[in-house]
């Protein structure tokens, strides 16, 4: 029986901690995972097959929100995830209604981000 492909995740936060714990989670789901530490290196790799984003709010100098903005409305629309350690002023809503997937505070329940992403992957 043919091994089905590697269903991927790009991960992009400028805390290698989370990085790394967040690719060992998706591995765990049978996800593969980009991980990057900005938003820049994210964007000059290109997105190109990817089930979805999963991105930290709070990253300069392209923020959570450039990323959501830049890849929901582009050609490819990749589905994006905002996480976030931070407050913010805005509500999980607020993200929603932007085209975010989800939106989960760190830390990051694992079980409910796996279901999320089995969802649409």
């Amino acid at each position: 029986m043919p091994t089905p492909p590697v269903r991927t995740v790009a991960v992009i936060d400028d805390d290698r901690r989370v990085l790394t714990s967040l690719a060992n989670l998706l591995a765990s789901g049978g996800y593969g995972t980009r991980a990057y530490e900005s938003a820049l290196d994210f964007f000059s790799d290109g997105y190109s097959g990817l089930v979805c984003i999963i991105t930290d709010l709070g990253m300069r100098p392209i923020d959570g929100i450039q990323v959501l903005d830049r890849t929901v409305h582009s050609v490819a629309a990749t589905p994006v995830i905002i996480i976030t350690g931070k407050p913010s002023e805005h509500t999980e809503d607020y993200y929603l209604r932007r085209g975010a997937l989800g939106f989960f505070r760190k830390p990051v329940d694992g079980d409910a981000l796996l279901d999320l992403l089995d969802s649409i992957a």
